[in-house]
């Protein structure tokens, strides 16, 4: 892959990880002892006047982890591929070591496998 190529797609990827790390930001706490970890703020609404108000903050809560978990894990895998760039092994298939295909690349930078062994998967 040409060197042009690939710095497009380093550009690509460290601003969807700024995103993704704002996006996180606003419910959640990063864990300082695990890397690329965070953890959703439970919310308080305050003096708990009624069960209802307890209740809204569990469900709260509990909304908020499936979006925290899929952006952790969209971040570790925007990680990988930035460290894979560094080590120039970015855009070879970890599966069958072949090259992903650019367009693959396009529509997901941070792409481990080509299109061929992700339907496999």
């Amino acid at each position: 892959m040409e060197k042009q190529t690939i710095e497009k797609f380093k550009y690509l990827l460290e601003q969807e990880k700024k995103e993704i790390e704002s996006q996180l930001e606003g419910f959640t706490k990063k864990d300082a002892h695990i890397k690329d970890d965070y953890d959703a703020n439970f919310p308080d609404l305050g003096t708990h006047q009624s069960t209802d108000e307890m209740a809204q903050e569990v469900s709260m809560y509990e909304a908020a982890l499936p979006l925290e978990r899929a952006l952790e894990k969209k971040l570790q895998d925007i990680n990988a591929a930035l460290s894979k760039i560094e080590n120039n092994q970015y855009g070879i298939c970890e599966n069958c070591g072949e090259e992903i295909p650019i367009e693959r690349l396009e529509t997901k930078p941070e792409a481990k496998n080509c299109v061929k062994c992700k339907a496999k998967k």
